[in-house]
């Protein structure tokens, strides 16, 4: 049996299985990595919330290499669904997807940017110096984004937006 036809059996044990064989399939399509990933992305994009949830799971182990073809998938389409548990994805991934997600913030397209703006509370610690970044940029309303982000993370991102905006740091390069 070739890499293709197990993780295709794989995809079909994610949609009908029962959740011991789903939870199964998820580790094993993990364990495949690059190979699966676009599998992985096209299943998310046509099935229900209960598959999503699982190829998300398994991107997630599947990790760094799953972040551009993620990203790329959430601005090719326009399902909130599909957006929401990418987004998931990518918050689960953790530090590798903090860079893709600052530029999608810095892209300014409105309807990616609050998911972006949730994987990054999610991702926590490892995106705060990335996000206080943002408060350098020329353009006020990114850097009250950029506050906002901080602030929605919780007391880390709280920390230190309190710390950046006491050392006067928001606004100047």
């Amino acid at each position: 049996m070739t890499d293709e036809n197990r993780i295709d059996e794989l995809i079909a044990d994610l949609q009908e299985g029962s959740m011991e064989v789903r939870r199964a399939a998820t580790d094993e399509l993990g364990a495949r990595g690059e190979a699966a990933i676009e599998p992985l992305i096209a299943v998310m994009l046509e099935s229900d919330n209960d598959v999503r949830w699982y190829a998300a799971r398994a991107l997630v182990r599947i990790g760094e290499p799953a972040v551009e073809p993620l990203l790329r998938a959430m601005h090719a389409g326009e399902d909130r669904d599909f957006r929401r548990y990418a987004m998931a994805a990518l918050a689960g991934i953790g530090a590798p997807a903090v860079e893709p997600l600052i530029a999608v913030i810095e892209e300014g397209d409105p309807d990616l940017q609050p998911f972006a703006a949730m994987a990054l509370c999610k991702i926590g610690e490892p995106a705060i110096d990335p996000i206080l970044r943002l408060m350098h940029h020329p353009d006020p309303a990114m850097q009250e984004r950029a506050a906002l982000l901080l602030w929605k993370m919780g007391e880390p991102g709280a920390e230190a937006l309190t710390a950046a905006l006491e050392a006067g740091w928001a606004g100047k390069r």
